[in-house]
């Protein structure tokens, strides 16, 4: 290290930070949100945190907009920054992000919680939402008793799981609620769940299944011949676009 750090010689230490400090994670690295891009999702037990790192190299000149995206996805949010950053950082995010430092001691990264992470009051639960794949979806949506929507697009399914969830600001005496519930509480307890058990060594093989599932029952019910070779069409394609890619995705425990 030459004084000047660089976010590829964070990360590896701030995960042993995170584990240290929070206990079980799961983290996954470099997820599209909106126009941005977040350096790492710390999945914890009953909330998701987006981390953006500002190593030495980097300056502040998108962050605005990254503290937008961050704040639509996730239920709370820490900047790390490196020590050129430190005296200047609360300006530029939030009063609710976490703020962590990071600066060489003795040839080693000391990191320094500065400002602990509050609730998100911007997080949109249907942005977080769709950091769940259709299979997962599919999944959270048998854990809810809810019906299986196979051939709707996860916008819909979305909204449907939405609606199941009971409206807070009603008067308890006045409220109803809707058939089969899903409480907030275990919502998020659920999407963890699913994000802690994600496997990218099989999710190619996941949405193959699942997509073969899709169109195996769309071919069973369609009665026009154009649209029933339409189908078989795409379920040749898919089938053969599906093929497995060498990516580093996250860091598992």
């Amino acid at each position: 290290m030459n004084g000047t750090l660089h976010d590829n010689e964070i990360r590896e230490p701030l995960f042993d930070y995170l584990e240290e400090i929070y206990g079980k994670i799961r983290i996954i690295e470099e997820k599209t949100m909106g126009k941005s891009r977040a350096d790492i999702v710390m999945v914890r037990p009953d909330r998701l945190c987006g981390i953006e790192i500002k190593s030495d190299a980097d300056t502040y000149a998108r962050l605005s907009s990254q503290v937008k995206d961050y704040d639509k996805f996730f239920d709370e949010n820490i900047v790390v920054v490196g020590s050129s950053h430190a005296l200047h950082i609360e300006e530029h995010v939030p009063e609710y992000w976490g703020i962590i430092t990071v600066e060489e001691v003795d040839d080693a990264l000391d990191f320094y919680e500065l400002r602990k992470p509050r609730p998100n009051p911007k997080a949109d639960l249907a942005k977080k939402l769709s950091i769940l794949w259709r299979p997962e979806l599919y999944k959270l949506q048998q854990w809810a008793e809810m019906p299986k929507y196979k051939e709707k697009r996860k916008d819909f399914v979305i909204e449907k799981i939405l609606e199941r969830i009971p409206d807070e600001t009603t008067d308890p005496s006045e409220k109803k609620l809707p058939k089969n519930p899903i409480y907030p509480e275990l919502l998020h307890l659920k999407i963890s769940e699913l994000l802690f058990e994600r496997d990218y060594t099989t999710v190619e093989e996941d949405l193959k299944e699942y997509r073969k599932s899709d169109l195996k029952k769309a071919l069973e019910t369609e009665a026009d011949p154009q649209r029933r070779l339409e189908l078989m069409v795409e379920q040749a394609d898919r089938s053969k676009n599906l093929r497995p890619r060498k990516k580093r995705h996250c860091r598992r425990k």
